[in-house]
């Protein structure tokens, strides 16, 4: 099916109205490094789980070193030495006038009040002379003072880095529910199109698209599948996509969906009439497709595909995967937010766009002298759309609206930072 003119935000509403997260399973905790969790995840223990050491050195209790100074240390017994994950325990009380050696993370036995550091004290083994008096509590580490039982910890929709990994082992927890990564297909269409590595006739060029796109998949979390390339054949097309659809959360594919007579995609799956194709008032990537695709062989309507037909020339390729593919592949796997958040800069050079589309100019940024803050966006190269070259060198997309018609050097202006979320 083919429709009007639809405008950027209409045409990712409908993608996104369309997308589901992925039903959520349960994976070990490294697998599950930038996935979302499924699950609030409540502390079943408390952390510490014992009031214990945060140095090397001596249990005291500190009425009876209060006085120590370097002039006038305090002599005190050693009772014994406590060792962090000893079974047993080598001195289950500490009564007042003793102290007892400990390591860092051992367990403070009870009428100890404080640490003294060995660097305070002379490191007897017998008796212990102290020259500096711990303030009380001072150096131990209490139980429950960091996560206490019932503590909610993780939230449902979190993106688990390092720090909610550790956190989850820490409470003992060796897996956690989270929505996996859409496994995405990657389709090249056009005869003409050749591996990187083989020869090339005098008509052929090498296929980039693919590529381009698994990266920009495997960047967005994904795990992309990259497929073979498929000629100018309808029934060639349709079969490879048959073949892939079973192992598919979302399938990609680019080229064939202008207004050429060898336009496969389109030409294939127009009678399917379950992918709208049609226009979007964006340059580049004017030409566009998504809709479901469904096993040929008796599929069910629950096998349906998430299906995106993106333009062939590269940059629109690439603007399109960022514009529509990147979020509706983030609300699959419940991460938000789903598209990049924009920021803006002072524009180094006036551009110009023509009106009733939003123009995606490719820039390079320059940041604060803080490092952290844009402070101008220079264009790269020109608008055309097979500037793979003058993608590959920005950084950054300058999104000039659809009713602006030019833009000054000096006015600030809209950017899309390419390399952060």
């Amino acid at each position: 099916m083919s429709g009007g003119l639809r405008s950027v935000d209409e045409h990712l509403a409908a993608i996104l109205t369309a997308m589901t997260p992925l039903p959520a399973l349960q994976l070990p905790l490294l697998d599950a490094l930038d996935l979302a969790a499924a699950e609030d995840v409540v502390a079943p223990i408390q952390l510490p789980r014992f009031d214990n050491s945060a140095m090397d050195g001596y249990a005291v209790r500190q009425a009876d070193v209060a006085t120590a100074t370097d002039e006038s240390p305090v002599k005190l017994p050693v009772i014994g030495e406590i060792g962090a994950g000893q079974s047993a325990r080598p001195v289950t009380s500490l009564p007042a006038g003793t102290a007892a050696k400990i390591m860092t993370g051992a367990p403070v036995p009870p009428g100890a009040d404080s640490v003294v550091p060995y660097e305070w004290t002379d490191r007897g083994a017998k008796d212990v002379w102290i020259a500096q008096a711990p303030s009380p509590g001072q150096h131990l580490r209490y139980a429950g003072e960091d996560v206490a039982v019932g503590d909610l910890l993780v939230e449902a929709g979190t993106t688990l880095g390092p720090r909610h990994l550790g956190l989850l082992a820490s409470l003992g927890r060796a897996s956690v529910r989270v929505r996996p990564r859409p496994r995405v297909v990657i389709v090249s269409t056009g005869s003409e199109l050749r591996e990187p590595g083989a020869e090339l006739g005098d008509d052929s060029i090498y296929d980039g698209n693919s590529f381009l796109l698994a990266a920009a998949a495997r960047r967005a979390g994904a795990v992309p599948y990259r497929v073979g390339l498929i000629p100018d054949e309808p029934a060639a097309l349709l079969d490879a996509l048959d073949d892939q659809l079973g192992r598919a959360d979302a399938v990609v594919t680019s080229g064939g969906i202008s207004m050429g007579d060898f336009d496969v995609v389109k030409e294939a799956l127009t009678p399917l009439g379950s992918v709208w194709f049609g226009p979007v008032a964006m340059q580049p990537g004017k030409p566009q497709g998504f809709g479901t695709l469904s096993p040929r062989s008796g599929g069910r309507a629950d096998q349906a595909v998430p299906f995106f037909a993106l333009p062939g020339n590269p940059v629109s390729a690439y603007l399109s995967f960022e514009t529509f593919v990147r979020p509706a592949l983030r609300r699959m796997m419940g991460i938000t937010p789903e598209s990049r958040q924009p920021v803006t800069a002072r524009l180094t050079h006036r551009v110009g766009s023509p009106r009733g589309r939003r123009q995606f100019l490719r820039g390079v940024l320059t940041l604060d002298s803080d490092g952290a803050s844009v402070a101008e966006v220079e264009p790269v190269g020109g608008s055309g759309s097979h500037l793979v070259g003058d993608l590959a060198a920005s950084d950054a997309l300058i999104v000039v609206p659809e009713d602006v018609t030019e833009i000054a050097a000096g006015e600030r202006v809209t950017v899309i930072r390419l390399d952060q979320d």
